[in-house]
């Protein structure tokens, strides 16, 4: 799950909130704007010289707040909404193998896109900018809707990804336009209750109507919502934009995109469409490596690079970053396959998966809003060490599960890790963002999500590659109750998933639940192995963090 920034983020005495200085909005570049609301709405404007140049609105506020509220609800829940739906996909269009994918390409090409919208948001305005991502996001919705196989839907989520790579920075930016620094406060509060309440919901929605209507309804749903978003941002939310030109790295975002694409795919289908060790594995994991290291060289000589290498130089930063990609990878192994585990193994029907699942979502935000409390005493690193131990004590957790665990150690298993995400996450946002100066606060904000994005694209094809790994060694073509299954044999997981174990025999469905076991079992091994890791990464930050100097 994707958490917001925290909402104290960079409200210290001398600087603005962090979030303003985004990589959507850079008012160290940018000179003072005032926004200015529509004749009768009753609001007076914002002038704090938080705003950018050249940029005059005329807003009724409140129902701007609104939409861009529902636009990242809609963003947010499409990140975890389909958590539970996967085994109903795979029951319907196969492609068990390949549905990691489903969750790494839309990260990885939502990340990818954030900086890119910046620019333009910065030089065309905020207003074309998000209706080009909304217009790409229901597209993509549509598409996901209608898909027939598995690689038209993972298709068409990377379009989503590429739509929800505008929506969420833009709606941000949006914010910091109309409101001053002391209501972003509150207004911050309110799009953290958002990704919050999506979190919980997401899962349980998208179980309600996998199980009683049809798995596509979780990508129609979005269709009324966001025409409604954006009809709302067309009616109350204008601007006056002074166009200007920016670098914009398409280099750059190129490469990342195409070397990180390379390596989840040599993961994912590495033992499983071709032998490790074969021609076409060695030559997709050897190019996408050499991609990486041509995006390092470009980022190097970029005027405006899509992630600044300086991020990487500095203990507290790369800890940071590092920490992050940890947590993505985690987050995005866990919604990946506890649902798998509690409906393929346990036999739950899609509802109570996503009941376990939303146990996590629950968990993180309440340890997030009491991590403030906790950090000002003890400082942001042994908060977050603490938070990290939590972490390994649920993934521990999880690594106990049997085939006949009761659903609500599931659910405990969830909710404790997710208790300890949210005592790390925060903090080390916190203190990132407390070594440098408010100038570059926006950039390593964006740096550190940026790195939770692509550690969730990465996560969940290595979690894709152990799962795939287990399954072709134990469902191979030839066991014997396998006799009368599909030829491809990765798919006959779904005799188990989505309530269709009673149409095969018992012995089947017995034979391929056990397999399912081995291979949920052994990602749960992993995520506690990257549990670890986030412990290792917080210990290569400094233990105080302070903007006069780096450690």
């Amino acid at each position: 799950m994707t958490q917001p920034a925290d909402s104290r983020a960079g409200h210290g005495r001398d600087a603005p909130p962090s979030w303003l200085n985004s990589a959507a909005h850079r008012p160290e570049r940018e000179a003072c704007m005032v926004a200015t609301p529509a004749a009768g709405s009753g609001t007076e404007p914002a002038d704090d010289g938080s705003t950018a140049k050249g940029v005059g609105l005329r807003s009724e506020r409140g129902p701007v707040l609104a939409a861009v509220m529902l636009s990242t609800g809609l963003v947010a829940l499409d990140s975890t909404i389909i958590a539970t739906a996967v085994p109903s996909i795979v029951r319907d269009v196969g492609g068990f193998a390949q549905f990691p994918w489903l969750f790494s390409i839309y990260l990885l090409t939502q990340a990818v896109t954030v900086p890119i919208y910046g620019k333009f948001a910065d030089s065309l305005g905020r207003k074309p900018v998000m209706f080009v991502g909304i217009a790409l996001f229901l597209l993509g919705s549509i598409l996901c809707g209608v898909a027939w196989s598995m690689p038209a839907l993972i298709v068409a989520r990377a379009l989503q990804g590429i739509g929800a790579g505008a929506v969420q920075p833009i709606s941000m930016t949006i914010v910091g336009d109309l409101y001053t620094v002391a209501e972003r406060a509150r207004v911050q509060g309110y799009l953290a209750a958002v990704w919050g309440t999506s979190a919980v919901l997401g899962p349980l929605l998208g179980g309600v109507l996998s199980e009683y209507l049809s798995w596509r309804w979780i990508f129609y749903i979005n269709l009324p919502l966001g025409a409604v978003a954006a009809w709302m941002l067309a009616r109350h939310f204008s601007e006056r934009v002074t166009r200007s030109r920016h670098r914009v790295d398409y280099v750059g975002a190129c490469l990342l995109t195409v070397g990180f694409g390379l390596l989840i795919l040599g993961l994912l289908q590495g033992g499983v469409a071709w032998p490790w060790t074969s021609i076409q594995s060695l030559t997709i994991l050897v190019v996408g490596a050499a991609t990486l290291g041509a995006f390092i060289v470009v980022e190097r000589r970029a005027a405006d690079p899509v992630l600044p290498l300086w991020v990487f130089s500095r203990r507290a930063l790369a800890g940071g970053s590092l920490t992050a990609v940890c947590i993505g990878a985690l987050s995005a192994g866990l919604n990946s396959y506890l649902p798998t585990y509690a409906e393929g193994v346990l036999g739950t029907d899609a509802l109570v998966a996503g009941f376990a699942l939303a146990a996590m979502a629950i968990g993180w935000p309440l340890a997030a809003g009491t991590s403030g409390r906790i950090y000002l005493r003890i400082g942001f690193r042994d908060t977050a060490l603490i938070g990290s131990v939590v972490v390994i004590s649920g993934t521990a957790l999880t690594t106990l599960l049997r085939p006949d665990s009761a659903v609500w150690a599931v659910a405990g298993a969830a909710f404790v890790i997710g208790v300890g995400l949210g005592l790390t996450t925060s903090p080390i946002l916190v203190s990132v963002q407390s070594v440098v100066g408010w100038d570059r606060r926006g950039v390593v904000t964006g740096a550190n999500m940026f790195s939770r994005s692509l550690g969730g694209a990465v996560g969940a094809g290595v979690c894709g590659a152990i799962a795939n790994a287990t399954l072709a060694s134990r469902l191979t073509p030839h066991a014997p109750a396998q006799a009368h299954a599909v030829p491809e044999y990765l798919d006959t997981t779904s005799l188990v998933l989505g309530g269709q174990s009673g149409s095969v025999p018992p012995e089947a469905a017995a034979y391929v639940r056990a397999a399912l076991y081995d291979a949920t079992h052994h990602v749960f091994i992993t995520l506690a192995v990257l549990a670890v890791l986030v412990l290792g990464a917080l210990l290569l930050m400094p233990r105080r963090s302070s903007h006069l100097s780096f450690e």
